[in-house]
């Protein structure tokens, strides 16, 4: 029996992850100022068990202002970048998974409630809120307080913010950064037409809209070293009319892998309440397969791929390189081991759980 390409190795820059499945980020909103906790290590501990080829930290941001709520992780000081040394060197200690991190800045999707608390803004003037940032001021939506359109000193700013963040990850031995451009956060506001209304050099055509996530890119990949990997998150359409579409994407993806970007991560959506999608499994893999047949770096696709099946199709077909879950990981934490016992795979597991392996699925870790 051949093996199933979901299983097999594959490198991005210098970094080879064991399998096409990873960990995509998932935001948990129990951070203390910007400070990792013991939730962390639990969560990214079992995470890393999970048989995956790559586990990425969620959203962290590179500045208090780029929370999206006030119970984020932030890699901005060194009381956040101590503190996530502390769940990484915990994590390290039991497993080598290769841990990846996503840079973020919400923009005008900061100062923000908890999402199980209540939805909407905080205001700037209420305990837990501050003053959003963005490339115009033009709210998220009805009763958000509009942003603080940024000026030339704001994005010099956030290019050094960035910057310092990928230095701080270097320092943590993080394996690839991944760039948020993603999900309505503050580069996609500057990619789209409808959240981006400059008319100066980053405003208007795509190129100009393009020009301040490139400049990010450039400042990360200065600081990073240069023998690891980069990848971008992208939002492949809004999903609203006049909006970031996929023709736009794979103009942009281009771009990127022209900078020397090492992937590229193809979601969708997020930056406009007006979205219409239709969602089922595997809608968003269309957008993969067109960002795929553009580019020579791999691509991640992501959107409810739950099936071990379908994952593997995907992969084999050439629609995406990788394959993402985030949700998917929560509720069945050990989905890869699940997914290798389906097709016929092995999967790499700590030595305390290989009491668990049924007899008729003797070989399905590795030793």
């Amino acid at each position: 029996m051949s093996q199933p390409t979901l299983f097999t190795p594959l490198r991005i820059r210098n970094l080879e992850i064991e399998n096409r499945i990873v960990i995509a980020p998932m935001c948990q909103y129990s951070a203390e100022e910007g400070c990792m906790t013991d939730w962390h290590m639990m969560h990214l501990g079992q995470l890393a068990q999970s048989g995956a080829g790559l586990l990425t930290i969620e959203a962290t941001a590179v500045s208090p202002e780029g929370r999206i709520t006030f119970a984020d992780v932030g890699l901005y000081d060194d009381r956040s970048e101590a503190a996530m040394a502390r769940v990484l060197d915990a994590i390290r200690k039991w497993s080598d998974m290769p841990i990846a991190i996503q840079l973020a800045h919400a923009g005008r999707k900061a100062s923000t409630y908890k999402p199980w608390d209540k939805q909407g803004q905080i205001p700037p003037d209420q305990q837990g809120g501050w003053q959003t940032l963005a490339p115009s001021a033009v709210p998220y939506t009805t009763g958000y307080t509009p942003p603080t359109a940024l000026d030339s000193a704001g994005l010099d700013e956030i290019r050094s913010q960035f910057a310092n963040a990928a230095k701080r990850a270097a320092k943590l031995n993080i394996d690839l950064i991944q760039i948020h451009a993603a999900h309505g956060y503050l580069l996609h506001q500057f990619l789209s037409p409808l959240s981006n209304q400059r008319t100066d050099e980053y405003g208007g055509s795509l190129e100009n809209r393009a020009r301040f996530p490139l400049e990010i890119f450039d400042v990360v990949r200065e600081a990073f070293p240069a023998e690891k990997a980069i990848s971008v998150r992208i939002s492949a359409t809004d999903w609203v009319e006049g909006g970031f579409d996929i023709e736009e994407a794979v103009a942009f993806a281009k771009m990127v892998e022209a900078r020397g970007v090492d992937a590229i991560h193809v979601s969708s959506g997020g930056l406009h309440p007006d979205q219409k999608i239709d969602v089922y499994p595997g809608y968003q893999v269309p957008l993969a397969r067109a960002v795929k047949s553009a580019v020579t770096i791999p691509v991640v696709a992501v959107g409810l791929i739950t099936e071990p099946q379908h994952a593997e199709a995907i992969v084999a077909s050439g629609d995406a390189d990788i394959i993402g879950i985030a949700r998917t990981a929560l509720y069945d934490p050990r989905w890869p081991w699940h997914a290798a016992a389906t097709l016929g795979a092995q999967v790499r597991a700590a030595s305390q759980y290989l009491r668990c392996q049924p007899h008729t699925l003797k070989d399905l870790f590795k030793s």
